[in-house]
């Protein structure tokens, strides 16, 4: 299902279970179902500024043990809120896998909802997210910062 966000088109993918893919990018052979139908919706609501939390169910079926257990602390960062990749790397127990989480977040299946945007580097900079291109993607994760009401100055911290 293609979606427009105000960045741009997003794509998004289920199964029978729930929510799985939301992508910057083109997704061929997707399902339209009531867990993307969902997803759209809540997405929506958050972009405009009435959601701060997704109840949408979620099923992945990809990734590591590793990287599960990154998304899942992901999941755990409060709306408004940014935790370094070295704080995910304490999260998970692995305080010295902080290029890891990097290359967990880079496979996140379910950015925004598993707000990998919130994650910034250890001296307050934004690095790296999604998208076709990493000035794409950088431009993408500060918009989601803003929109959660982060000023630049409260990310630089």
């Amino acid at each position: 299902m293609k979606i427009h966000a105000p960045f741009g088109p997003m794509w998004l993918d289920a199964n029978n279970s729930g929510l799985t893919t939301i992508s910057f990018t083109t997704i061929e052979n997707h399902q339209t179902n009531c867990f993307t139908e969902q997803a759209a919706a809540e997405l929506e609501d958050y972009f405009l500024g009435k959601r701060t939390i997704f109840t949408v169910p979620l099923s992945i079926q990809i990734g590591t043990v590793f990287q599960q257990r990154v998304w899942q602390a992901l999941y755990q960062i409060p709306y408004g809120q940014t935790r370094s990749y070295l704080d995910i790397a304490h999260a998970v127990n692995s305080p010295k896998a902080v290029r890891a989480i990097g290359q967990a977040n880079s496979k996140n299946p379910l950015p925004i909802i598993i707000p990998c945007h919130r994650v910034i580097g250890k001296s307050g900079k934004l690095v790296g997210y999604l998208g076709s291109s990493e000035q794409e993607g950088l431009r993408i994760k500060k918009f989601l910062l803003q929109r959660e009401q982060l000023t630049l100055k409260e990310i630089e911290k």
